[in-house]
């Protein structure tokens, strides 16, 4: 059995009012990949933290091939071989691949004071080429897909000479196809015997690259297991300390009367002739590959993107949606896959993000705004969608994947919305939240909304669909009934019948 290249031991951690970590364990060999899980707010990141120098643990030991270290900075992380890479990527955009692979690292000449720019590159070819990423040295990052960004940041990390890389939610934003190049990379890391910490909320993806898999829950040690020996249910048991059955709660509303008519929307080369109908109390699947059209749809849908050619009827009528005014002034509702960036209002507080599709409605004679009344209506959604904030006036970028979620929800029903698009509602949540977002789903169909639900992940269109919608290069490939569909029959329509 290899020795450990890494242990983290009895390791405490508290913020005012908040016991983050309490006597957390951890280790990790050369050339394995440890996958780190548990529910949002579980430590993980706090853990990782401590690791990477941005916190000081308040309690417990580092060992690194041995040896006690002190990380109280993240340059002391940097110089002892450990790195991470974050969701969001730790980039500069408007430099190029090698400035950002070399900086404050440029390789110098004429004593030291002009930076080789031709030796640059050429290092940077090197690289590149050792994790077979074809990319131009010359190339400005912000031109760079997410996937070539994620690969250059792992460049980054072997350019410092890493003996452990941390991988935060790393296929978040991932194509299969570019999931498939990273978990490649992954494999050679291992063969260069590089420890990689690997953190997802994805747990199928674990059975493709994880050795051993640590589990914390409440800022506890639950337990290390061989993936080989364990199954994704009992780790799920372990994360949330209980069984939570089945992934998707079962679908016991019947779809009614159709709401929405879709005829021929057309946007040239984005999407071309969408038809359907979505049903009151209706769940309506969108699935496709990446690229396959799915959020461009949902996008003229909600007008945020114009249409060349089509038609929309709401109840029978024929409505024209030029604009989200439109669409929201018509009862339609979008939760944007990108949360952070579309969705919220980051540098505002819940009940501000809850209002904010409602400010005419909360604005009183002389264009004051009723503070009383939107905190009144924001503690109702609050409640009744379980939002786990300690106030209202908290800021949701503090809360979790999942509560951001819900404030974005809160949002819609607060406005009145009949037609809710969900797009990839789940990503980036953990698996107990997810769960609550399906539950909240079928009480909204219970209640007479309809939702278009676009996800990546089939198990969940499988699950929470009463119909399928596929589309293949912009195109309606197919709309299948829940009873007949199966993973193989919607990939051979996502696929154009490969």
């Amino acid at each position: 059995m290899a020795s450990d290249l890494l242990v983290m031991s009895n390791i405490h951690k508290s913020f005012p009012g908040v016991k983050a970590l309490d006597e957390v364990n951890f280790s990790l060999k050369a050339g394995e990949v440890h996958a780190l899980i548990g529910e949002n707010g579980a430590g993980k990141s706090t853990l990782m933290k401590i690791l990477t120098g941005v916190y000081k643990m308040d309690e417990g030991e580092i060992l690194l091939e041995g040896e006690a270290v002190h990380i109280n900075k993240t340059i002391d992380a940097q110089n002892l071989g450990i790195s991470i890479i974050y969701q969001e990527f730790n980039l500069f955009p408007h430099l190029t691949v090698a400035e950002n692979l070399y900086i404050r690292r440029e390789p110098r000449k004429l004593a030291k004071w002009i930076i080789d720019d031709k030796a640059q590159r050429q290092k940077t070819r090197e690289m590149l080429a050792e994790i077979h990423l074809d990319l131009d040295p010359n190339r400005k990052v912000n031109t760079l897909s997410v996937a070539q960004q994620q690969m250059l940041e792992i460049a980054k990390a072997l350019a410092l000479n890493a003996k452990i890389v941390i991988m935060d939610e790393p296929t978040s934003a991932l194509t299969d196809a570019e999931i498939e190049n990273l978990f490649r990379i992954i494999h050679e890391l291992k063969r260069r015997k590089v420890g990689i910490v690997y953190i997802s909320h994805r747990l199928e993806e674990l059975q493709h690259i994880a050795d051993r898999v640590t589990v914390l829950r409440d800022g506890k040690f639950v337990g290390t297991v061989d993936y080989k020996d364990t199954s994704v249910r009992e780790l799920v048991r372990m994360m949330v300390g209980r069984e939570l059955g089945d992934y998707f709660p079962e679908r016991t509303t019947k779809p009614e009367e159709p709401l929405l008519e879709v005829r021929g929307l057309s946007r040239k080369k984005v999407i071309d002739d969408i038809s359907f109908t979505l049903h009151r109390g209706e769940i309506l699947g969108v699935a496709g590959l990446m690229g396959a059209g799915r959020t461009e749809m949902a996008r003229a849908l909600f007008g945020a993107d114009h249409v060349d050619s089509g038609e929309i009827l709401l109840e029978g009528e024929l409505i024209q949606i030029k604009s989200p005014f439109d669409a929201i002034r018509h009862g339609i509702g979008y939760l944007t896959e990108d949360r952070k960036r579309d969705g919220l209002t980051m540098g505002l507080n819940v009940k501000e993000n809850i209002a904010l599709a409602s400010i005419k409605d909360f604005t009183k004679w002389g264009g004051r705004m009723d503070d009383g009344r939107i905190g009144e209506v924001s503690k109702e959604y609050v409640d009744q969608l379980q939002i786990k904030t300690p106030s209202l006036n908290q800021l949701v970028k503090f809360l979790s994947g999942g509560n951001q979620q819900k404030v974005i929800l809160a949002r819609w029903l607060c406005k009145g919305t009949k037609i809710l698009i969900f797009d990839e509602p789940t990503r980036g949540i953990d698996v107990g939240a997810k769960r609550e977002i399906y539950n909240l789903m079928n009480q909204l169909t219970a209640d007479g909304h309809a939702i278009i639900m676009i996800s990546s992940e089939l198990p969940e269109i499988l699950g929470m669909s009463d119909r399928i919608l596929t589309m293949h290069e912009g195109k309606v490939a197919g709309i299948t009934d829940r009873a007949s569909a199966t993973e193989e029959s919607i990939m051979y329509l996502a696929t154009g019948g490969r």
